[in-house]
């Protein structure tokens, strides 16, 4: 064998590719030995060496091709929310807010108050105090302990620095909200995908994550981004009571469209878990240039994220603490707030409404975005799409499993006109019938 490979578990195999990966014995574009050829040279079963493969398909390090093999996966970065740089293109892919909708903060800047030094409390008292009682609904009892982070991906990166160990596994939604997925895999530890339907997270998914031994679970309460579920009251105790058995599990809630959801708010957390943490980010109604994200979390949990917030190097902004809370204790802002959050609603529901006139049925979620499913192949709309002015994401960059993945674009819509939204549902509408089995049963390609 060219590349010295050893171990006889599928975890094992996987660490010894892995390293030689890492140190660039196996370089990008490289084909792994054939799964039968490497199972005869260490004498295990072929599907030791298949679970092998997967594990490393999760990680992001290759990539199956089918008759092409498995071959070692490129350093291109996971897909990141946002306007796609250089494109003349109608841009309707970026999961971003409406500008227009993020509070002015200039008049709460100008009461910022007073300069913090070094060795004073990381948290702003006044957030503190605030946060702790908007964090604290379904939590389990007493009060949860309080941190502020840069965002809700410094959050997850930081929760999961100080629970795991590099190649520790995580159960991730799929499909997966991107900035998670990416977090998961520039860490290093292992994605476990766990089946999205329209109540959310799947219990047989979770129980299967579980077996597979995951030591923390990302799960997103409500406005599942992309696919906009939201957990109902069933889902959500079904999934404690699975995890119930699983106490030192680190559970965490990304709850991100908080203030905006129309989603009641179900947790997954119940009251026998010891390790555990909410996540809201501000992003969403205050802009993402705020950078900021409250974490309530148990006590122990919160102790061990302290300890990587340290006065004056890793903590976040005295300023932006202040700024937030002056901003969201504002009625003015709250107010615009609730006006926004219905906005976003309509302009979905509309936009659903004209896909359904015209043959394309969609159920809307929660959240920014829609998550609409197609009969015929996602990429090649997108690029009959591209052809007619418009720029979309296809469903692909957000599975995790690629046996997992179907036909979707997620749209962000809600900044289109009602004559752009028309124009974009006939535009999609055309591709797709272009794209649809023809009457002789071939494909009419695109």
């Amino acid at each position: 064998m060219a590349v010295d490979i050893i171990g006889r578990s599928a975890s094992e195999i996987a660490a010894s590719l892995r390293e030689r990966i890492e140190r660039g014995h196996l370089q990008a574009g490289d084909a792994l030995p054939p799964v039968r050829a490497l199972a005869t040279e260490l004498g295990v079963n072929r599907n030791t060496v298949v679970a092998a493969y997967r594990l490393l398909a999760q990680a992001g390090l290759v990539v199956a091709r089918g008759r092409g093999g498995t071959r070692v996966a490129g350093h291109a970065p996971v897909a990141q929310e946002g306007y796609a740089a250089g494109t003349v293109l109608r841009d309707v892919g970026t999961g971003n807010p409406d500008p227009a909708l993020i509070p002015d903060p200039a008049a709460a800047l100008a009461r910022s108050g007073r300069p913090v030094l070094y060795g004073e409390p990381v948290v702003d008292p006044g957030l503190e105090a605030w946060a702790r009682e908007w964090m604290a609904e379904g939590l389990p009892s007493g009060a949860p302990r309080i941190t502020v982070t840069s965002g809700a991906s410094d959050a997850i990166e930081r929760l999961l620095a100080q629970a795991l160990q590099r190649e520790d596994a995580v159960a991730l939604e799929d499909p997966c909200f991107l900035s998670a997925l990416h977090t998961v895999r520039q860490g290093g530890y292992r994605a476990v995908p766990v089946a999205v339907d329209a109540e959310g997270m799947t219990v047989d998914g979770l129980r299967a994550a579980l077996a597979d031994g995951v030591r923390a679970v990302i799960c997103t309460p409500r406005a599942h981004n992309p696919t906009g579920a939201s957990l109902t009251a069933e889902r959500a105790a079904q999934l404690r009571a699975v995890l119930a058995d699983h106490p030192y599990v680190l559970v965490i809630e990304d709850d991100h469209f908080s203030l905006l959801s129309r989603a009641p708010l179900h947790s997954v957390i119940g009251e026998t878990q010891q390790r555990w943490a909410r996540i809201r980010s501000v992003s969403k109604f205050l802009g993402p240039d705020m950078c900021l994200a409250v974490v309530a979390s148990d006590v122990e949990t919160a102790e061990r994220l302290a300890l990587r917030l340290t006065p004056g190097t890793t903590w976040v902004s005295h300023i932006l603490q202040r700024l937030t809370l002056a901003l969201v204790t504002d009625p003015e802002v709250r107010a615009g707030i609730d006006r926004a959050a219905a906005h976003y609603a309509r302009r979905n529901d509309a936009f659903a409404a004209a896909l359904t006139a015209r043959g394309l049925p969609l159920v809307v979620g929660d959240g920014l975005n829609l998550w609409v499913p197609l009969p015929a192949p996602a990429a090649q709309v997108r690029e009959d799409l591209m052809r007619r002015g418009w720029l979309v994401r296809d469903g692909d960059h957000f599975f995790l499993s690629p046996e997992a993945a179907g036909d979707y674009l997620r749209l962000t819509v809600h900044q289109l006109d009602d004559a752009e939204a028309a124009s974009l549902a006939d535009d999609l509408a055309s591709a797709v019938t272009a794209l649809r089995p023809s009457a002789r049963g071939g494909r009419i390609e695109g």
